[in-house]
C-alpha cells in the first residue's frame, strides 16, 4: 500500500505524518526548495522526511520524461498533494495506480486557486474548511473525496486558520486516505455553478484604499497581517504598514468635511475614515522600520492628516 507525496508547508509535514501513522508506505516525497526571498514561517517537509527516513526530491522538473520514468518505477498506488505549489502535469497523475488526490484549504468548489485562506478572510467568510479531491488538468476542479468544515471568526488571522486547516486535514486523511490508496474512496462531482476562482496574491495587493467600507479594509488588514507582508498606505511620502485595526466605537461619526483616509486623534485612539463613513481604529502600525501602537506616531498620524494609497507627489 504505497504512495508518492508532493508536499510543502506545515500541511505537507502533517499530511506525511498521518499517512505513516495509517500504515501507508510513502515511497518518495517531492518538495520545493525554500525561496531565500520569502519569509519561511512554516515547517520544513525536507526535515520531516529526514526524521522519518523518507527519500525526498526537491526542485524536480515535473515535465521531464525522466522524472515520469522514476515515478513509474515507484509504481505508487496513489499520489497525494499536500500544499505543493505547482499543478501536477497529467503525465505525473497518470503514474498513480488508483488515484491522485490533492488537499485544498477551502470547501470546494468555492475558493479554487491560490491563497484560499487569505482570500476567505479578505471576503469576510464565516466558514472555511479542507477538501480532499481528485486532481485533473484544471486546478481544484476534480471530484471530491471528503471535506471537513471549520468556523472563521471576525478576528481570525491566516495563522489562526492554518492551525485549523492542520486539524481538519488530519481528520479528512484519517477518514479517507486508506480508501484512496485502495481505490474505494467515495467521490462526488463539483457543481460548477458554485465555483469561485482566485489567483495568487502579491505584496502589492495589500495596498489600502480607504474609499472601501470599514469592514472590507479591516478584512484586508487581517488577511495579510504577519507573517504576510502586511496592508499598507502612505502618510505624505511615508509608508505606513497597518498590522491590526478595530472598528471605532459607534459614537465616532463622520463630519461634513468627511474625506476617506482622514485621520482623527481622539481619546479612544487614532481613527481613520472609510468610504462608508465609518471609522477604523489603528492599533499596530509600522512606520520607518519602527513598530508600535499607532498613538506613538504623532508626526505621521496627526489630527486632520490624510492616509492615501500612493505617496504624495507620485
Amino acid at each position: 500500500m504505497s504512495c508518492v507525496v508532493f508536499a510543502y508547508h506545515d500541511v505537507g509535514c502533517r499530511g506525511i505524518r498521518v499517512l505513516r501513522r495509517l500504515g501507508i508506505e510513502v515511497s518518495a516525497v517531492y518538495t520545493h526548495d525554500d525561496d531565500p526571498a520569502e519569509n519561511v514561517w512554516f515547517g520544513s517537509v525536507r526535515k520531516t522526511c529526514a526524521e522519518l527516513g523518507i527519500p525526498v526530491r526537491a526542485g524536480a522538473e515535473l515535465k521531464d520524461p525522466a522524472e515520469h520514468a522514476r515515478l513509474r518505477e515507484l509504481a505508487p498506488r496513489a499520489i497525494f498533494s499536500f500544499y505543493y505549489r505547482d499543478l501536477l502535469p497529467e503525465a505525473v497523475l497518470a503514474c498513480a495506480g488508483r488515484a491522485a488526490v490533492n488537499l485544498h484549504g477551502s470547501l470546494l468548489p468555492r475558493y479554487r486557486g491560490r491563497a484560499p485562506i487569505n482570500w476567505q478572510i479578505l471576503h469576510g467568510e464565516r466558514e472555511g474548511g479542507v477538501t480532499l479531491h481528485h486532481m485533473v488538468r484544471k486546478a481544484d476542479a476534480g471530484d471530491i473525496v471528503d471535506q471537513e468544515p471549520f468556523a472563521i471568526g471576525p478576528d481570525d488571522t491566516p495563522t489562526d486558520l492554518f492551525a485549523r486547516v492542520l486539524v481538519a486535514a488530519e481528520r479528512v486523511l484519517e477518514r479517507s486516505a486508506v480508501a484512496v490508496v485502495e481505490g474505494t474512496a467515495p467521490r462526488w462531482i463539483q457543481l460548477e455553478s458554485k465555483a469561485t476562482i482566485f489567483g495568487r496574491r502579491r505584496p502589492e495587493d495589500g495596498r489600502i484604499d480607504w474609499r472601501h467600507a470599514a469592514e472590507d479594509v479591516r478584512n484586508l488588514v487581517r488577511a495579510v497581517t504577519k507573517p504576510y507582508p502586511g496592508a499598507f498606505c502612505f502618510a505624505h511620502r511615508e509608508r505606513v504598514l497597518v498590522w491590526w485595526t478595530r472598528h471605532a466605537s459607534p459614537r465616532a461619526q463622520a463630519s461634513a468635511a468627511f474625506v476617506p483616509g482622514m485621520i482623527r486623534r481622539e481619546e479612544e485612539g487614532i481613527l481613520v475614515a472609510c468610504g462608508d463613513r465609518r471609522f477604523l481604529r489603528l492599533e499596530r502600525v509600522e512606520i520607518g522600520g519602527k513598530e508600535g501602537d499607532a498613538r506613538e506616531f504623532p508626526d505621521c498620524l496627526h489630527d486632520g492628516g490624510i492616509l492615501a494609497g500612493i505617496p504624495e507627489g507620485a
